[in-house]
């Protein structure tokens, strides 16, 4: 006969024994065995069985068994609601208990383990009144105290109802992150894959080929050429068709930030480092571990910087601002400028060190003038592009306006195509673009103005105007604006100020 005070010892250690259970860190199904053990060995309610229901089927599912003395196994076993007595308790969503198996006619005894002459007890297992997320049951071995023993059940029913419903709420939005991840994963391949680099002309199938090649590489790369060119499609097209496109791509614009801020930004700091710091952050050199870094006009830096780059860049190694531990990083590296960093390098505001750990595997995209054949598709792409950034708005252009395209040089490349394609949508009707439409975006005075340079670089070219002749008439032309005497002299603006200097030539200021 059970001792009631006995048993009483006995459910409150079960009872400890199953939180501690369910407080660990093991997987659902691993927590649910635990607790069948502890029922098994400590409560003397054997044959233990955890059912969960499905929620697309609403059946129940056998999780997990224990059988006996035997160890723990599991069936393919299902109860549809009102199925035997398993299938009772879930639809009546209520506690059922069984003096005598052999009296109960539900009983099905699928699973072959009760002793008929024994009692039975099933309770389900639900958050609040109406959420029903399974059924436990369990046989005791003895008919006496039991309906101590259901209230005991129905203890750890609430107890699993906790820790079941909190675990699979986890596994459910676990498995909508990955999904989620898998759809970002294909999302990012198709919108970087390399049918979206358009062009068929010589240049760019010569890029083609080298980003093929280069993306199955973890070489650095140093992607060069003019502002607007699509040096960052280019970076983004090797990470998401290399090894590592699972893993992250950061992007960091090395000319958008002073000296200071961007060591923090790409080394992280610890708390405290400096007025501000009120919190440890990562730099992205951390956050693209085991994935890819684009750093953008990396011609920008300062010499005093390029040596602390210079040691990531070779070590894989790094501090951050304010601390004492050295880190170590996985990143590929992909750089990109429109300066000419070779002149940099002479002219001592580059690294020479530097200059060949970056130009590994150099990538130079050419300007849109020297690639115009690619106009009129990349014009077409660039249209369903805004189309669809538009609502899907249906957008055409008519021959006469690629034909005004063709014929401008584009400074500004593609990023310039672009911005002109959407303002000629807007001033478009019915989204129609023909050569009138275009003329309203200004091109007109554009290529007038680029027949007129034209005509300025042709003085330039008299043989009887020395550099400092020459770099003077540019000034004078731009209104002494080192950047645009630049362009006309198809020069960066610290080559020109370099021999402003040099040349000893005394600036205007307008």
């Amino acid at each position: 006969m059970v001792d009631r005070y006995e048993l009483i010892e006995r459910e409150l250690e079960a009872l400890y024994q199953v939180g501690q259970v369910l407080n660990s860190a093991a997987e659902l199904k691993a927590k649910l065995e635990g607790v069948l053990n502890v029922l098994h060995e400590q409560a003397d309610l054997r044959s233990g069985m955890i059912a969960l229901r499905e929620p697309e089927t609403d059946a129940l599912v056998l999780a997990v068994l224990r059988r006996g003395d035997t160890g723990r196994t599991s069936e393919p076993v299902r109860y549809e609601p009102g199925e035997g007595l398993i299938g009772t308790i879930l639809e009546a969503n209520c506690t059922v208990v069984v003096e005598r198996i052999a009296d109960e006619p539900r009983f099905l005894g699928r699973l072959g383990l009760y002793d008929p002459e024994l009692p039975f007890i099933g309770s389900p297992i639900h958050v609040g009144q109406d959420e029903l997320l399974g059924v436990l049951a369990a046989q005791p071995s003895e008919r006496g105290l039991l309906g101590e023993r259901a209230r005991f059940l129905e203890m750890v029913s609430n107890l699993l109802a906790q820790s079941v419903g909190l675990l699979r709420g986890m596994e459910q939005k676990q498995r909508d992150l990955t999904t989620q991840c898998e759809q970002l994963q294909q999302t990012l391949r198709s919108n970087y894959g390399f049918e979206n680099i358009i062009g068929r002309t010589p240049p760019m199938m010569r890029v083609f080929e080298t980003v093929r090649q280069v993306a199955k590489w973890n070489t650095t790369v140093l992607i060069r050429g003019e502002s607007g060119t699509g040096k960052e499609m280019i970076a983004s097209a090797i990470h998401f068709n290399s090894p590592r496109a699972s893993g992250p791509f950061v992007k960091l614009n090395c000319a958008a930030l002073p000296e200071n801020l961007l060591e923090s930004e790409l080394f992280g700091h610890e708390k405290g480092a400096f007025s501000g710091a009120v919190n440890q952050r990562k730099g992205r050199f951390e956050l693209a571990n085991h994935g890819t870094l684009f750093l953008d006009e990396i011609g920008e830096i300062s010499p005093a910087f390029q040596a602390k780059l210079l040691r990531v860049l070779q070590e894989g190694e790094f501090e951050r601002v304010g601390g004492i531990h050295t880190l170590k990083v996985d990143v590929r590296i992909i750089a990109a400028t429109n300066r000419d960093l070779e002149s940099s390098v002479e002219d001592g505001t580059f690294r020479e060190d530097l200059y060949y750990r970056l130009n590994v595997m150099p990538i130079q995209m050419p300007p849109l003038r020297d690639r115009k054949e690619d106009i009129p598709e990349l014009s077409r792409f660039l249209l369903d592009r805004i189309s669809k950034n538009q609502g899907g708005r249906p957008l055409e252009t008519k021959e006469s306006a690629v034909r005004s395209l063709m014929r401008h040089d584009w400074p500004g490349n593609v990023r310039e195509l672009e911005n002109l394609l959407e303002r000629a949508a807007i001033m478009s009707r019915e989204g129609v673009i023909d050569s009138e439409v275009i003329e309203l975006t200004g091109l007109k005075e554009k290529l007038s103005t680029a027949a007129e340079v034209a005509s300025f670089k042709a003085d330039l070219d008299d043989e009887n105007l020395d550099e400092r002749e020459r770099i003077i008439a540019a000034l004078e032309q731009s209104g002494w604006v080192q950047a645009k005497a630049a362009r006309l002299l198809d020069m960066t603006p610290r080559q020109i100020a370099y021999r402003v200097k040099i040349l000893n030539i005394h600036m205007k200021h307008l």
